[in-house]
C-alpha cells in the first residue's frame, strides 16, 4: 500500500524541521509547504526548499498568499484602523490565519490524509492552525508532535543530529516573527514586565540621513494609491515602500500586553513602521472626510474585526458583514495625508482632500459662521440645555 500523505506547515525552524524528519522516518509521504504572507525572503525560501528535501520530504512547495492576505484581510485592517489595545497592529495573528488557509487548501488539493504543524501547547498559533484545519479540511488528521510529546529543543536537535541533519538551531536570546505587517519580538527582557528592549534587540535601526522628512500617503476609497507622489497599482508594493521609508527612522517600535486566546496574559515587543504610519495617516484622512457617526460606528466594528482576527475567528460568518460595512465607509476617504518623520517618531501634519468636510461654506471653526445667525446659535444652545434644566430644576440639591 502507498504511504499516507501528510502536509507539514514548514517554516524551516526547529519544530517543523523535526516534524518533517520524524514523520518521514515513521513512514509518511511528507509534503512540506511554506505559506508565505510576505515574511520570507527569496534566499530564505530557497534554503527552506533545500532543507526540506534533506529532511526527507517527498515534495516541497511555497504557497505565496501575500496578495490574498492583503485583499482579504490587510485592506480591512486599514479601513478599520485596527490596533489591538490601541497599540499592536495584529501582525502575526492575522498572518497565521492565511497561512493556515493556504495549507488546508493545498492539503485538499493533493488529497492529504493529515496536516502537521509545529505549534506548542502554550500559545495562540495552535488554535489558529487547528481551528482553520478543522473547518476547511474536515476529516483530515491534525498532527502536532511538539505539542503532543511536550518535546524540548534539545530532544528535537538531538534527533535531527542522530539522523544526519545538522543546522544552527541555537536558541537565540530573542525570537522573531517577520511579516509584511510587522515583526514581533519575544524573549529576553520582554519576560521581565519592568523592562523594555535594548537597541540591539531590534532588527531595524536609524539609517536616515535627514533629521526630518515628510511622508505623503495618498488614498482612494481608503486604499493606498501613491507614496510621496509615486503611484502604486500593487498595494503590497506600496506597503513595502512605506516600510522601507519608516524603518530607516526606526519608527513603529512598541510593546503590547494583551490577553491570549487561551486566557493568560502575554507580552510581545514589535517593530511595525508601515502599519503604524499607514493607520495613522488613514485615521487622519478619515477625521476630515467621515461624519461623526461614521467614525464612531466604524471604530466599533473595526475593533471587533481586529479582535476576531486575533482570536482565530476569521471564518466566523459575521466577518464578511463587517467587511461590507468597512468598505462602504471608505467611499469618500480620498486624498493625501501628510506626516512628518523623525528618528524613532512621527507626527501627523494635515490632509489634502477633495472630500474634506472642514472646507464647508457654512463656517470655519472658531472663526465665523455663515450658515446660521447669532440668534440661531443662542436658540440652539437653549433648546439643547432643556433636559439638564428640567432635571436640575427638579433636583437642585444634586447640582455638581
Amino acid at each position: 500500500m502507498a504511504n499516507k500523505k501528510v502536509v507539514v506547515a514548514f517554516s524551516g525552524g526547529l519544530d517543523t524541521s523535526y516534524t518533517v524528519m520524524k514523520l518521514t522516518q515513521d513512514g509518511w509521504d511528507v509534503y512540506a509547504a511554506c505559506a508565505n504572507t510576505g515574511g520570507f525572503s527569496a534566499e530564505q525560501l530557497k534554503t527552506n526548499e533545500e532543507n526540506a528535501y534533506k529532511l526527507g520530504a517527498k515534495a516541497y512547495v511555497t504557497l505565496d498568499v501575500t496578495h490574498e492576505y492583503y485583499e482579504k484581510s490587510l485592506k480591512y485592517m486599514i479601513f478599520g484602523n485596527v490596533l489591538r489595545n490601541n497599540c499592536y497592529p495584529i501582525s502575526v495573528s492575522s498572518e497565521r490565519i492565511f497561512q493556515a488557509i493556504a495549507i488546508a487548501r493545498y492539503a485538499k488539493e493533493i488529497g492529504a490524509d493529515a496536516i502537521a504543524h509545529g505549534s506548542t501547547g502554550a500559545g495562540n498559533d495552535q488554535i489558529r492552525f487547528d481551528m482553520t484545519f478543522l473547518v476547511m479540511a474536515p476529516g483530515v488528521e491534525i498532527i502536532t508532535l511538539t505539542r503532543d510529546k511536550a518535546l524540548s529543543r534539545k530532544e528535537e536537535v538531538d534527533y535531527l543530529n542522530e539522523h544526519g541533519f545538522y543546522a544552527d538551531f541555537t536558541k537565540l536570546k530573542y525570537s522573531y516573527n517577520v511579516g509584511i505587517w510587522g515583526t514581533s519580538i519575544c524573549g529576553g527582557e520582554i519576560l521581565d514586565p519592568t523592562q523594555g528592549l535594548p537597541e540591539e534587540a531590534y532588527l531595524k535601526h536609524v539609517t536616515a540621513k535627514e533629521e526630518e522628512a515628510e511622508l505623503k500617503i495618498t488614498f482612494e476609497k481608503g486604499e493606498i494609491v501613491a507614496v510621496n507622489d509615486e503611484k502604486f497599482d500593487d498595494k503590497v508594493a506600496a506597503i513595502q515602500k512605506i516600510e522601507e521609508i519608516g524603518a530607516s527612522y526606526a519608527i513603529g517600535r512598541d510593546c503590547n500586553v494583551g490577553d491570549t486566546i487561551i486566557g493568560i496574559k502575554g507580552r510581545v515587543a514589535f517593530e511595525a513602521a508601515a502599519p503604524k504610519l499607514i493607520i495613522e495617516a488613514h485615521r487622519l484622512l478619515e477625521k476630515s472626510t467621515l461624519s461623526k457617526w461614521q467614525q464612531y460606528w466604524k471604530d466599533q466594528v473595526g475593533n471587533w474585526y481586529g479582535m476576531f482576527l486575533h482570536e482565530s475567528q476569521y471564518l466566523e460568518p459575521v466577518m464578511p458583514d463587517i467587511e461590507a460595512m468597512l468598505t462602504s465607509s471608505q467611499r469618500n476617504v480620498n486624498g493625501t495625508a501628510i506626516l512628518k518623520l523623525r528618528p524613532f517618531s512621527f507626527q501627523t501634519v494635515g490632509v489634502d482632500s477633495p472630500d474634506d468636510l472642514t472646507k464647508s461654506k457654512l463656517g470655519e471653526y472658531g472663526e465665523m459662521q455663515h450658515g446660521w445667525t447669532a440668534e440661531d446659535a443662542k436658540g440652539f444652545i437653549k433648546v439643547s440645555s432643556t433636559p439638564l434644566r428640567v432635571y436640575y430644576g427638579m433636583h437642585p440639591n444634586e447640582e455638581r
